[in-house]
């Protein structure tokens, strides 16, 4: 590695907005094993879809020293995505080296956990505390037509509870819900998980990518689901834990938990956006919403010192003005900023 300096003694950058950066999610695979029709649809995404060769993709090497770059600069939370993060061999090693990284304060997973099973020991012996699962219907019919598999839910449910007794905590379960397809089961995922201690998240159906066939219509506003489960359960609004935390919280008046709602598209967060993605081929990507990134895999590999990328995620933080849900909430017709062919990057490119 050329140019190596101590990135511990930079300072935190700020984008035009005056946001910082806090936040970085690794995206370590395209390849998943689901389908899901929100984000890698079957009929798109079949047998012959092409994804990343091999040497396109960022090696851990490769992951470690760009994400020591992102901590100098305030990065101080991590999160593991795909594709399917758990596809990816030998993840627990990534895990290992990244928890040993001084400034990192707090890493988690996002996984569709049905691989979790196998691999939640390693990951926890390699230092990883926290998970957030997928899971978007406890009803198999909804979760075999949500995911485009033949499996229903059980091996994910499997391992949650399993990471349960290894002591993983806080395990976040995300649901993503489309009107007319898995709303009339929101009340029955949060009654499973109440007074489990794991974290029920509902997301509004967000316009991700070009291929998942988004509709305004099919968006349930998070103040409708938090009235349909407050029609059974008593809720209570509760403090974020953080500023700029995306989920809306909500406690049960009983004392047996919390669920949370992720109001993207009703009522978007850009103002305190404080995250940064780093794509499977290793793009910086400054908004979910995206059409592209700078690319740092290239100069990297072509021997482009420490001070020189870090000079490339600095420009192209401080040069930031992403705010595409601000954007759009007040003009439902506004349309993102796209490449050349027309297309956002897709939700598998940076895991969300």
């Amino acid at each position: 590695m050329t140019g190596l300096i101590n990135t511990q003694e930079t300072s935190p950058i700020l984008d035009k907005f005056g946001r910082r950066l806090r936040d970085l999610r690794i995206s370590v695979t395209d390849r998943c094993n689901f389908r899901c029709t929100y984000c890698m649809p079957a009929e798109i995404f079949g047998e012959k879809y092409e994804f990343l060769p091999r040497p396109h993709i960022l090696t851990f090497e490769e992951i470690s020293r760009l994400t020591r770059l992102f901590v100098g600069l305030g990065a101080s939370k991590l999160r593991i995505t795909g594709g399917e993060p758990l596809v990816r061999a030998n993840l627990s090693d990534l895990i290992n080296n990244l928890s040993q990284m001084n400034g990192v304060e707090d890493i988690a997973l996002t996984t569709n956990g049905y691989l979790l099973p196998q691999h939640a020991q390693q990951l926890w012996d390699a230092g990883l505390r926290r998970l957030t699962i997928s899971l978007d219907s406890l009803d198999e019919d909804i979760f075999k037509k949500m995911t485009g598999r033949p499996q229903g839910p059980a091996k994910t449910l499997e391992g949650i509870e399993i990471a349960r007794k290894i002591g993983f905590d806080p395990i976040k379960v995300n649901v993503v819900v489309q009107r007319g397809v898995n709303d009339h089961t929101l009340v029955e995922t949060a009654e499973h998980f109440k007074g489990t201690g794991v974290i029920v998240r509902f997301i509004e159906f967000m316009d991700v990518g070009t291929k998942n066939g988004w509709d305004l219509s099919q968006v349930i506003p998070s103040r409708e689901i938090i009235d349909r489960i407050g029609e059974k359960f008593s809720l209570e609004p509760a403090d974020a834990n953080y500023k700029g935390e995306v989920a809306s919280r909500y406690r049960y008046l009983d004392g047996e938990g919390e669920i949370g709602v992720i109001s993207s598209v009703t009522e978007p967060f850009c103002g305190d956006c404080t995250r940064a993605r780093l794509s499977t081929d290793g793009k910086l990507v400054t908004c979910l919403f995206a059409s592209g990134g700078i690319d740092l895999k290239t100069p990297m590999r072509d021997g482009a010192s420490d001070e020189e990328l870090l000079e490339l995620i600095t420009s192209t933080w401080t040069n930031r003005s992403d705010q595409y849900s601000q954007l759009r909430s007040s003009d439902t017709d506004f349309a993102a900023p796209t490449d050349g062919d027309g297309d956002k990057v897709e939700m598998y490119y940076i895991g969300g």
